[in-house]
């Protein structure tokens, strides 16, 4: 069995007293809502934090509500089932509800977070392993180590971004807001992540993900394919996320993101220019199809071979946007 390592418990009441306790513990505490993801990486000492400071129960961090200008404004703290079951989405976020409700299992939706889904870390067939299983093969750099044993050569560490949610609302053009030490900033969600398997937030580690913003689009329409080899429980092999507007059958706006083949999501800028000013075709979205398809980098350190996850790529990408777009369903 794994145990826990020890740690001191804090639960905070709001941001503010959060980010407090942060500051207080010198950069040694890590902040915990749902805890699926990071209680198994505790256990499997990837995160080894003296402090937790518990942020679950914090109100504002479940709210949610419209802009003056009818953005939607959703509270990180909301669990993935709340998120999946909420009838106020409009219809733009079809796909939201769809990532949300594939994420693990119905057990974890109850618990996990939306703010957890978005920041949860990044994942490799070296590095999810028990401290006993990465010390006998000899520790990766991303906990421990010193190499990459997916790419030796490799001077940065690959593991892979495996949220669900994050591709479909970059897709969608959300924001996030990020409370800390020194106030509250926004920025475009695909800001928030880099290409490094390890450092791959932008957020500070005393910073709290308090909100997410989705703006306002009427005539937008989206959905999100998952694919991995079970059909609940697994992280993505691949996921991808397509969001359009369409007037009169003309394409206004097209988006498409690709989760779990790099580091971070990847859009595919192509996606908008050929789909934009032009009537939805099969040829057309096989162009879209090919283009995401190159853009797929899988390395081997999930489950399944990196060649096929590429080649389902462009399978993927083909059926989301037919759904999408109704043309050839």
């Amino acid at each position: 069995m794994l145990r826990l390592p020890a740690f001191e418990y804090v639960r905070a009441r709001t941001v503010a007293e959060a980010v407090e306790a942060h500051v207080g513990c010198e950069g040694r505490a890590m902040y915990i809502a749902g805890g699926t993801d990071l209680v198994p990486n505790m256990k499997r000492r990837q995160f080894e934090p003296p402090v937790l400071i518990g942020i679950r129960r914090i109100e504002e961090l479940r709210a949610t509500g419209t802009a003056d200008n009818g953005d939607l404004l959703l509270g990180a703290g909301l669990t993935l089932r709340q998120l999946a079951d909420m009838d106020r989405l409009p219809g733009c976020c079809d796909g939201l509800r769809q990532a949300a409700s594939q994420v693990a299992n119905l057990q974890i939706q109850r618990v996990g977070t939306l703010g957890g889904n978005l920041c949860v870390d990044t994942r490799c067939n070296y590095y999810n392993q028990t401290y006993e299983w990465r010390r006998s093969v000899g520790f990766c750099m991303k906990k421990d180590g010193d190499i990459c044993l997916v790419a030796p050569g490799s001077k940065k560490c690959w593991a892979v971004s495996s949220s669900d949610t994050a591709p479909m609302l970059i897709a969608l053009g959300a924001s996030v807001r990020l409370a800390g030490p020194d106030g509250s900033r926004d920025l475009p969600l695909a800001s928030l992540y880099r290409d490094d398997g390890i450092e791959y937030l932008t957020r500070s580690p005393g910073e709290i993900l308090t909100r997410v913003r989705i703006p306002r689009n009427d005539d937008l329409r989206s959905t999100y394919l998952k694919v991995r080899r079970r059909g609940s429980f697994d992280f993505p092999l691949l996921g991808v996320a397509a969001a359009v507007s369409l007037r009169s059958g003309i394409v206004t706006g097209a988006r498409l993101v690709l989760g779990a083949v790099h580091t971070h999501p990847v859009e595919v800028p192509e996606a908008g220019e050929l789909l934009v000013d032009n009537r939805p075709t099969a040829a057309l979205i096989e162009e879209v199809a090919e283009a995401a398809y190159r853009r797929s980098t899988p390395l081997d350190n999930t489950d399944l071979t990196l060649y096929w996850r590429k080649r389902v790529t462009r399978v993927t990408v083909r059926r989301a946007l037919q759904r999408v777009l109704g043309v050839g369903t």
